[in-house]
C-alpha cells in the first residue's frame, strides 16, 4: 500500500508540471492530412523525442512516414523481463475553429477539472499518461531503468488512416519486436466505473459520386425532366438499411460472429443508464437494433454512417439550380468474422443493384487504409492490467468494454505476431474529433498511476 500511496503522491505533486508539458505539446498544431501543417508534425515528433530523452530513453529516433513522422524509442534495461511495445499517435484531427467556445483549439486552458485543446485526449494526453506513469515508476522504485523493457512507436498519420504504418512496421519489424503491444488510442467506460477495452471494430470507407446534368442548371428551365443527382443519392442512401434498420448489403451479416455469452455478460455488467449515455454522448436519442443492447450495438455489431453529404449550394446564396453532382462519404464499422475484401465486394454488389441508367456514377472503396476488427485474447498482460488499473483508479474491480471505432490493432498484432492489449484515458464526453475537445485531468492522473503499477505487475505476476 505504501508503494501505491507514493505513486499517487508523486503524480499529485507533479501535476502542474504534467499539465504544463501537455499544454506545450498541444500548442503544436500537428494536424494530419493538411500539407501546410506538415512542418508542425515534424515539430511535434521532435518535441516528443526530446521528452523521451529527458526521461532517460537511451535510443530515440524519428522515422519518416508517408504523411507524417513517427517517433520510435527503446529502453532495453531489464534483461529477462518482458518487452512491451507502446503504440499511439501524435497527429490530431483538423479543426473548425469557429465552433470552439472554450478556447482556441491550440491554446489549451484548464477549467473545471478539464484541460481543453485539440489532442488533449486524442491522443497526446494518452501518450503523456505513459510518460508520467514511467516517471512515477522510476522515482518511487528508485530504478535506473524500467522494470520491463520498453519500446514506443508513436505515429504521425493515424488521423489520416495510418497509410504508411504497414510499410513502417514491415521495414522495422526487428526493431519493433516485443512480447505484447499496449495500444493507447482508446476509451474508458466512464469516470468512477473504469473498464478495459478488449476489442475494436474495423473500418471501411466509401466515397460515392452521382452525376446528373452536365452543369448546374437553373431549375426554372429544366425542372421535371432533368435528372437530379441529389434525389438519386437520397434514393440510394435510403436503400442502405432495410425495414429493420439492418445494413442492406447482400450477404453482409453472413459472416458476423454471434456475440459470445461471456461477452454479453461482461457488457451487461457495466453501469449503463440511457439518460447518462445521452448526456455524455450528446446523441439526442438511441437508435435500437432488435435483440441487442446499446453497448452490444456499439462494440459488437456492424454499423454504417454517412459522414459527409454534399449537393447543390450547401452554403452561401442559393442559385436555384438543379445540381450537376452529389457526393457522399460513408464509414462502415465491421466486427468479428467480417473482412475488408468481403465487405468491399458487398458494397460494390449493392451499388450495381442500385444504380440507374439516368445517371453516371463514381464509386471508390478504400481498401488501402481500411482496418480489420480485433479482439484481445486472454493473456497474462491483460490480467496484470486489470490489477494495475484497479489500483490506479482506486476501485475494487474493472469491467470489460469495446471501442466503437477502430485502429491498426490487427495490423500490429499480425505483423509482429503478438497480442494487443488496449489502455487509454479517453471518455466519450471528451469530444474527440469535435469542437472543445478536452480531457478529464483526474482520469489522466489515474491512467498514469495505472501505468506506473503495470510495469511492476508484469514482472511480479
Amino acid at each position: 500500500m505504501r508503494h501505491e500511496d507514493d505513486v499517487r503522491a508523486y503524480l499529485q505533486d507533479h501535476l502542474p508540471g504534467f499539465l504544463d508539458r501537455l499544454s506545450e505539446w498541444v500548442r503544436i498544431p500537428s494536424v494530419a492530412g493538411v500539407p501546410e501543417r506538415r512542418k508542425h508534425l515534424t515539430r511535434s515528433a521532435n518535441w516528443l523525442a526530446g521528452e523521451l530523452r529527458d526521461i532517460g530513453f537511451p535510443i530515440t529516433e524519428i522515422w519518416e512516414g508517408s504523411q507524417g513522422p513517427a517517433v520510435f524509442a527503446e529502453w532495453m534495461g531489464a534483461p529477462g523481463a518482458p518487452t512491451v511495445l507502446i503504440y499511439s499517435h501524435h497527429d490530431v484531427r483538423a479543426v473548425k475553429e469557429e465552433n470552439w467556445d472554450q478556447t482556441d483549439p491550440f491554446s489549451p486552458v484548464f477549467r473545471d477539472g478539464r484541460l481543453y485543446g485539440r489532442g488533449t485526449s486524442d491522443a497526446k494526453g494518452q501518450v503523456m499518461a505513459h510518460l508520467w506513469g514511467l516517471r512515477a515508476h522510476l522515482a518511487v522504485t528508485g530504478r535506473k531503468a524500467p522494470a520491463v523493457n520498453l519500446k514506443l512507436i508513436v505515429e504521425g498519420e493515424e488521423e489520416a488512416g495510418s497509410p504508411g504504418l504497414a510499410a513502417m512496421v514491415r521495414n522495422h519489424r526487428e526493431r519493433l519486436k516485443a512480447d505484447v503491444v499496449i495500444f493507447s488510442d482508446t476509451l474508458l467506460w466512464k469516470a468512477g466505473h473504469p473498464a478495459i477495452c478488449t476489442s475494436v471494430r474495423g473500418l471501411v470507407s466509401v466515397h460515392l459520386e452521382v452525376y446528373g446534368p452536365r452543369a448546374d442548371i437553373h431549375s426554372g428551365a429544366v425542372s421535371g425532366p432533368a435528372p437530379n443527382p441529389a434525389l438519386e443519392m437520397s434514393r440510394m442512401l435510403a436503400g442502405l438499411h432495410d425495414e429493420k434498420g439492418r445494413i442492406a448489403f447482400p450477404a453482409f451479416y453472413d459472416c458476423v460472429e454471434v456475440i459470445p455469452t461471456k461477452r454479453r455478460q461482461e457488457l451487461a455488467a457495466l453501469d449503463f443508464d440511457p439518460e447518462d449515455w445521452l448526456a455524455r454522448s450528446r446523441t439526442r436519442s438511441i437508435r435500437e437494433e432488435a435483440g441487442y443492447t446499446v453497448l452490444e450495438q456499439l462494440w459488437e455489431r456492424p454499423a454504417l454512417e454517412v459522414i459527409a453529404l454534399v449537393a447543390g449550394d450547401p452554403v452561401g446564396v442559393k442559385r436555384a439550380t438543379v445540381p450537376s453532382m452529389a457526393s457522399v462519404d460513408l464509414t462502415i464499422r465491421t466486427v468479428a468474422g467480417q473482412t475488408v475484401p468481403e465487405v468491399a465486394f458487398q458494397v460494390r454488389h449493392w451499388f450495381e443493384t442500385m444504380k440507374s441508367n439516368h445517371y453516371d456514377y463514381q464509386l471508390a472503396v478504400d481498401t488501402e487504409t481500411a482496418q480489420e476488427p480485433y479482439r484481445t485474447p486472454e493473456n497474462p498482460v491483460l490480467d496484470a492490467l486489470s490489477i494495475a488499473m484497479a489500483k490506479g483508479f482506486d476501485v475494487d474491480e474493472v469491467g470489460r468494454m469495446g471501442n466503437a471505432g477502430g485502429g491498426p490493432a490487427e495490423l500490429l498484432s499480425t505483423a509482429l505476431d503478438v497480442p494487443v492489449v488496449f489502455f487509454g484515458t479517453g471518455l466519450v464526453e471528451d469530444n474527440w474529433h469535435d469542437s472543445d475537445e478536452s480531457v478529464c485531468v483526474d482520469i489522466l492522473r489515474a491512467g498514469a498511476a495505472t501505468l506506473a503499477f503495470l510495469w511492476d505487475e508484469l514482472v511480479s505476476s
